[in-house]
């Protein structure tokens, strides 16, 4: 709540941005390059703190810095464009609303998990993703999904921690590192400079001190650790 009383911007990105960031080599040949953000005005706090806590409460009238909802375009080295938003203080469903599109199709993962592929999806109209899971699934998620099943987040936070402590055992990188943690969490002041600045664009610090262009992608990797490549790729 401190944080919607002082400041305006994205104030949770890391959730988000972290998986685009590794899909498009964020620090490891690819760089965030600027961003700009715009907030919506603060409505959503006053309203749920008049109709929950009282209209005369404090928290009901209350001025909160933060607006209901944050949208922040960010544009990287290579050219891609990554949309964040940052929206807990409006009414819906739960998602995550995760979209990558290519020059040749696109995928939709939460809610619904579909896929378009241009030359090969039926004309205009989206496919199941199972459809292609069997092919394309992830490895490590294939090779440990019986020993993750019932764990946190639909076996995610076994396998998160699985391959953490596999990286400590094997002596090799993580798969995130400072770098990572600090370019992913500089969204967060980065967008906070835009807003105050009408939405001006703003750059990003480059953490690496240059690195990024010469650092290699992140490898797609098994439940034994070993580099692979899937079929088809």
């Amino acid at each position: 709540m401190k944080h919607s009383i002082r400041r305006n911007g994205d104030l949770y990105p890391t959730h988000g941005i972290g998986p685009v960031a590794q899909w498009m080599d964020i620090n490891r040949g690819n760089q965030f390059d600027h961003l700009v953000s715009m907030a919506t005005k603060s409505r959503g706090l006053n309203l749920w703190a008049a109709e929950h806590i009282g209209r005369d409460s404090a928290e009901a009238k209350q001025t909160y810095a933060l607006g209901d909802v944050v949208t922040t375009l960010i544009r990287t080295k290579n050219g891609q464009t990554i949309q964040i938003t940052h929206d807990t203080d409006s009414p819906r469903p739960y998602s995550r609303n995760i979209v990558l599109q290519g020059t040749k199709g696109l995928v939709r993962k939460y809610p619904e998990e579909k896929i378009y592929i241009e030359g090969k999806s039926p004309n205009d109209k989206w496919e199941n993703l199972d459809a292609y899971r069997a092919r394309y699934d992830h490895p490590l998620w294939k090779g440990l999904d019986q020993r993750a099943s019932g764990a946190g987040h639909g076996g995610m936070d076994y396998i998160e921690d699985f391959r953490l402590v596999q990286c400590l055992r094997q002596g090799a990188p993580m798969d995130m590192d400072v770098y990572d943690g600090a370019a992913w969490s500089a969204v967060i002041m980065l967008s906070e400079q835009s807003i105050a600045q009408r939405s001006r664009s703003v750059d990003f610090p480059d953490f690496t001190k240059g690195k990024w262009a010469e650092r290699q992608p992140l490898g797609i990797v098994d439940a034994e650790g070993r580099t692979v490549a899937l079929r088809g790729a």
